[in-house]
């Protein structure tokens, strides 16, 4: 068992890739594991199939240069959070004990964007109850843990971000993430007798550039990511602020 430091945890194959990828590839530029939990195969996608969604966030795992990528094979568009899955996901949580996950929107334009949000966040929460017990796949008790901060991405609805990260030096590999999922975005490569969503046209990364563009303006960067979180965060020392638009 390898620990993660960032873990991202998301309802989707490819919503990582879309909302905080650049993160995940500048911690491990930093020195950091990285992970990914995708809570479902996608398999209720318009286009593609879940094998193929699969096989993409594989290639897209590899492009992110992640230390894990697993995937928890709950109900895509049905799951609930209730406790089954809560202890799928702490079961997890406590295999790879991360100091910080990154988890999906608390609302948004997908219902199962924010239902994923609370159940991570009820998770999370749960995971550090000591009298909550979960085994490994060998059957062995595991120890409680709870990760020390929870920051929620962006998706598809704007919410002011509480901070961003500037995600300039990796950026051309992101959207290298993005377009490993050939049959959701706009591709040549993809058979195009599948029908056009919201997210297989050239305008959807166009939108995805631009709010990553404006995100980077805040701090005077070119391209940032933007994470909302419920717990306050201190400093105890000011030299932890970092002058970026100077």
């Amino acid at each position: 068992m390898i620990k993660i430091n960032v873990l991202a945890i998301a309802v989707h194959p490819d919503d990582v890739e879309l909302c905080c990828s650049g993160t995940l590839m500048m911690e491990k530029l930093h020195g950091k594991t990285t992970g990914v939990i995708d809570l479902t195969q996608g398999e209720l996608g318009t286009r593609g199939t879940a094998d193929l969604r699969i096989k993409e966030s594989q290639a897209a795992g590899r492009v992110m240069d992640l230390d894990v990528r697993a995937n928890l094979c709950m109900a895509d568009g049905f799951f609930q959070n209730n406790e089954e899955n809560q202890r799928i996901l702490i079961s997890a949580i406590r295999k790879y004990q991360p100091e910080i996950v990154l988890a999906s929107a608390l609302a948004d334009r997908h219902p199962d964007h924010g239902r994923a949000g609370k159940l991570i966040s009820d998770s999370c929460f749960l995971s550090g109850l000591r009298k909550v017990e979960t085994k490994d796949e060998a059957g062995i008790a595991q120890a409680h843990w709870r990760p020390k901060y929870i920051f929620h991405f962006i998706q598809d609805r704007y919410y002011s971000p509480s901070f961003v990260y500037d995600i300039s030096p990796v950026f051309a590999r992101k959207l290298d993430s993005i377009r490993a999922y050939a049959s959701q975005f706009h591709s040549s490569t993809y058979a195009v007798n599948e029908p056009q969503t919201y997210i297989s046209s050239p305008e959807f990364l166009d939108s995805v550039i631009g709010r990553h563009q404006m995100f980077g303006k805040m701090i005077g960067v070119r391209y940032a990511e933007g994470f909302i979180t419920e717990k306050m965060i201190g400093i105890r020392n000011l030299d932890a602020f970092v002058q970026l638009d100077t």
